[in-house]
């Protein structure tokens, strides 16, 4: 029975692994120079007051320096993190939204003084943002509480559930105020149509009895 049950947690922690959209990213940047080096971005949206890690790591390559730079979208475009030199260690750091709106990660291949652009100055770097749940260190908070591997297992499932259903709430969010905004358009363009249909027939009956009194003046008509 135990041994069925833990197959089934496996089993849903699995299938809701499969919902989880990817958040890494690994791409080459082209080594610039200083005064031609233009800023490779990407972005992520993240929900307001929402814990999440960005962790960065850059491929070796000579003579080239990796800036980064995190923003967020809001109107003041404030800044999160910066880094004027990545390494080819691990980067981690760790944050929480203050708004809802993209994360912009931007980066820039700067070549050394007295070298040019060239295609064997390139680096590859690899960013992954964790959101929510996926930024919980297990391993400590199973030390600390205590839990035993099952347990920990289904802490796991627990607080992926409930991302789950964070983001569910939030699109059904969404959708109501996009439904909310269509049908508000929709009433507007209603009541435009029966106005401009209301003008039409009082132009027509305005126009035959112009034309009637106009006709009548010429004596065209009795």
């Amino acid at each position: 029975m135990a041994r069925l049950y833990s197959s089934a947690c496996v089993a849903l922690i699995a299938l809701i692994t499969l919902f989880q959209t990817a958040q890494a990213v690994k791409f080459d940047i082209a080594g610039q120079t200083a005064a031609d080096a233009l800023p490779v971005c990407i972005s992520h949206y993240i929900d307001s007051d929402v814990d999440f890690v960005v962790k960065v790591r850059v491929g070796s390559g000579p003579h080239q320096k990796v800036g980064l730079e995190i923003t967020d979208d809001s109107e003041h475009l404030n800044q999160i993190w910066k880094k004027d030199s990545l390494t080819e260690e691990l980067q981690r750091g760790s944050f929480k939204s203050q708004y809802a709106g993209d994360v912009v990660a931007c980066f820039t291949n700067v070549l050394s003084d007295g070298y040019q652009p060239d295609p064997r100055y390139t680096r590859t770097v690899d960013i992954d943002f964790d959101i929510g749940s996926e930024t919980i260190d297990y391993i400590k908070l199973a030390e600390a509480e205590k839990l035993k591997p099952m347990e920990v297992e289904l802490r796991k499932l627990e607080d992926m559930v409930k991302d789950i259903v964070e983001n569910m709430e939030h699109l059904q969010a969404r959708e109501e105020k996009m439904r909310n905004t269509n049908e508000s358009t929709n009433a507007r363009v209603q009541w435009f149509s029966t106005l401009t249909m209301v003008i039409l027939v009082a132009l027509g009956v305005w126009q035959i009895f112009y034309l009637k009194r106009f006709f009548r003046k010429k004596r065209l008509i009795d």
